[in-house]
């Protein structure tokens, strides 16, 4: 079956001020539909591959566009209008509320405002281009970690990924990343983190 370039729940313009619409619609429209195409090619490609050679020297293409089209599949839904300072009506964007998820935070950081210091501190650290996560390790806790491309989290359930390439910020920010950071939280869905949190899955 083939991959295909996933709805977002929202539109493209939901997600200002934070994140502009033009960031959005490229984002969504270009950069991930070609991750799609490239992982579809891919794929016919292995499958008509006829031997382990053919089919080892095709991993790293399948790799980035299966990683990317992963990555960016759980990127739209952990983002979410604004609870507060949108510009196209309010959703819970931002808003972490008592339950599970809040609880794991404040034991495993000691506060939701310290989890996030830690996760943009993780993410500005990535050299080039790549992904911060907050993940629920096997063991139950909760970490941050990073992955570099568009490398997926494969040993741990990713809750939240912020985008740091500079698709996903720079017509808006330019190369000011930690005010990308800094605003990307007014939009992070948490609803849609805790249920990954609580069913221990991502959906992907």
């Amino acid at each position: 079956m083939s991959a295909v370039l996933p709805d977002l729940p929202y539109a493209y313009n939901a997600l200002e001020p934070y994140i502009c619409e033009e960031i959005m619609t490229l984002h969504h429209k270009k950069h991930h539909q070609t991750y799609v195409n490239g992982l579809n090619a891919a794929e016919q490609s292995f499958a008509a591959a006829a031997t382990p050679r053919e089919k080892i020297a095709l991993q790293a293409a399948y790799k980035f566009n299966g990683g990317g089209h992963i990555n960016h599949s759980l990127f739209w839904k952990n983002m979410a209008p604004a609870a507060h300072g949108a510009k196209h009506g309010a959703g819970c964007g931002g808003v972490l509320k008592p339950g599970p998820l809040a609880d794991a935070i404040n034991q495993n950081f000691g506060s939701l405002d310290e989890m996030k210091k830690q996760f943009n501190a993780a993410t500005l650290a990535i050299q080039g281009s790549g992904w911060g996560w907050l993940v629920l390790k096997p063991n139950g806790s909760l970490a941050i970690t990073t992955t570099p491309n568009q490398d997926p989290v494969i040993d741990a359930v990713p809750l939240i990924g912020i985008d740091i390439w500079e698709h996903a910020f720079y017509i808006q920010y330019k190369n000011v990343k930690p005010d990308y950071l800094n605003a990307i939280w007014n939009v992070i869905n948490f609803e849609e983190a805790e249920k990954r949190f609580v069913h221990k899955n991502s959906g992907l």
